[in-house]
């Protein structure tokens, strides 16, 4: 919805995940100064990045502009139907990757080899930033002496590209889970035991040349998530669990498998775009804080992130969190705070909460009434590649994930269901678990859609998937019998109070995961997604799986 307010500001109400990055945008569009446009952003769920890219801000704002030109002050809404919004907003991007590695007998991978193909659309948009992701992450959390990566994006005739949660880390997982798995496979392995044998590690260098930052701990995560899912560690190395207690020999055409794989994904701002963040925070009482203020422009888009921000104000102040009030997300009202995405907003928001209540302290202790201060918490600076070497300091801080998971595979209507996911992921701090369970239960449902399910068509220009009729999406019913969330604590060195970001994280290593269980139920692997019925009863019948 778009109105003039009682300052004369155009303003749009709106779900969205970085209101000053709107205001500008819609600013630069009307020809208007940023401080003539006004955003505020209700607290709406399902952004998962949709909303990184421009959808109906700009034409409300226009709307409302124009009629009150005209002398009429009155609300414009738009109301977008499901068609309309599958027609409408950019989609994940489509990869196409080509990838060769090479281990010797001992499981120790010494070269990847890959080309990666980015469909970015009929628009750019986030392409590049989504390629250099890939890019990073197409070997995976491994230590590879030789690397060669070749990535491309190109425009299309098809719908543009955007973020999407994972922000090409699931494609580029993908690929790299696989190689682990098939490799493994090759040797004789365990897939835990091969990733063991090559995880990052502190101070080992990445694809690009430099270290990861300190606090790496997929290798902590890989061994936690493999115990939950009953692996053994023995004298040789880890041994996955018996797979025949899996089996119903009374349904000799349900087959069942098991399967492991890993991530990793930045947190904040990637390869040298400005990391920032600003809160303020007002202490109001006498002799004893009544009340704490709390200005932040975070968006929260369904993870919590509002109440999250709550519980570190008042843990930082030491009050109980009754006494928090937040002003949020209103550009009239805060400063710029960031995009919620990039699993940033409880590590970048939390550090700037610290500083302005810590500043608000100063103040306090000195007598003044109330106490107000800001503070812009800025994160290490990260760099681009090098257009030479490929070299680059890409991110400042990641999460760790790992996943087992189990699934049925029916042969006869080549049916995939996904039974059950343990999912390992250090979280840093658990400033409120119940909410990161939430997280990690959302992630391995919507991933598991985008693994199993859901399938965008486009033929000539024209979409053929427009409806969910036909863009089939996860109903209750295709929820996974038991989602086991272990949530780690390993302290982020920089994080607040140690957190890191984990909210895309579950999502990324999902699909290979699912992929390596296919395998291990029928033994065909599959290289292409989703697994429908019909692609994976095409791949039974061209291996004489019967």
């Amino acid at each position: 919805m778009a109105y003039i307010d009682d300052q004369g500001r155009v303003t749009v109400e709106v779900a969205g995940q970085w209101p000053h990055e709107d205001r500008e945008q819609i600013a630069h569009a009307l020809g208007l100064q940023p401080d003539q446009v006004r955003v505020i952003y209700p607290a709406i769920g399902g952004a998962f990045g949709g909303r990184e890219d421009m959808s109906v801000q700009i034409v409300l704002a226009l709307a409302a502009w124009r009629l009150h030109q005209r002398g009429i002050d009155r609300p414009v809404k738009i109301i977008w139907s499901r068609e309309e919004s599958i027609l409408g907003h950019h989609k994940r991007h489509r990869f196409v990757i080509r990838a060769k590695w090479g281990a010797t007998n001992d499981g120790k991978v010494i070269a990847a080899d890959v080309d990666v193909i980015q469909d970015g659309g009929a628009y750019a948009y986030t392409s590049t930033k989504v390629l250099a992701n890939a890019t990073l992450m197409c070997t995976g959390p491994y230590e590879i002496p030789n690397v060669k990566v070749d990535a491309y994006s190109v425009y299309t005739n098809h719908i543009p590209g955007g973020a999407m949660r994972g922000f090409g880390g699931p494609q580029a997982a993908f690929a790299a889970e696989g190689q682990m798995n098939k490799l493994a496979e090759a040797l004789g392995m365990d897939p835990v035991e091969i990733r063991a044998r090559n995880v990052l590690k502190e101070g080992d260098l990445l694809s690009v040349g430099t270290p990861l930052p300190k606090g790496v701990t997929i290798d902590k995560v890989i061994e936690k998530a493999a115990e939950a899912a009953d692996w053994e560690h023995t004298e040789k190395g880890w041994q996955r669990p018996d797979r025949t207690a899996l089996e119903k020999p009374e349904e000799p055409y349900l087959r069942r498998g098991i399967g492991f794989a890993c991530g990793f994904k930045n947190v904040g701002f990637s390869f040298g775009a400005p990391e920032q963040c600003w809160a303020m925070v007002e202490l109001h009482g006498g002799a004893e804080i009544e009340e704490v203020v709390l200005h932040h422009a975070g968006a929260d888009v369904g993870q919590g992130a509002h109440t999250v921000m709550t519980q570190m104000a008042a843990e930082a102040v030491g009050v109980p969190i009754e006494k928090v009030r937040l002003i949020v997300s209103d550009t009239a009202e805060t400063d710029d705070s960031g995009s919620t995405s990039a699993s940033r907003m409880t590590f970048m928001s939390g550090n700037a909460i610290l500083g302005a209540v810590e500043a608000a302290l100063v103040k306090w202790r000195h007598k003044e009434r109330p106490a107000i201060a800001t503070y812009q918490y800025r994160a290490p600076t990260t760099t681009q590649y090098d257009s030479q070497n490929g070299k680059s300091k890409p991110n400042f801080a990641y999460g760790y994930v790992a996943e087992a998971v189990s699934v049925e595979v029916d042969i006869e209507t080549g049916h995939v269901r996904l039974l059950t996911v343990v999912c390992a992921d250090d979280v840093g701090k658990a400033v409120n678990p119940q909410l990161i369970q939430g997280q990690i239960e959302g992630a391995v449902v919507q991933a598991g859609g985008y693994v199993l399910m859901e399938d965008f068509q486009e033929v000539d220009g024209s979409v053929h998937t427009a409806h969910l009729s036909t863009y089939l999406i996860p109903t209750v019913l295709d929820i996974p019998e038991r989602v086991e969330s272990v949530i780690l604590e390993y302290p982020d060195p920089i994080g607040p109070w140690g957190a890191r970001g984990m909210g895309e994280m579950p999502f990324i290593p999902l699909a290979p995961a699912i992929t390596a269980a296919v395998r291990d139920a029928v033994g065909v692997w599959f290289d292409e997604f989703p697994l429908t019925p019909e692609r994976v009863l095409r791949g039974l019948r061209e291996a004489g799986v019967q």
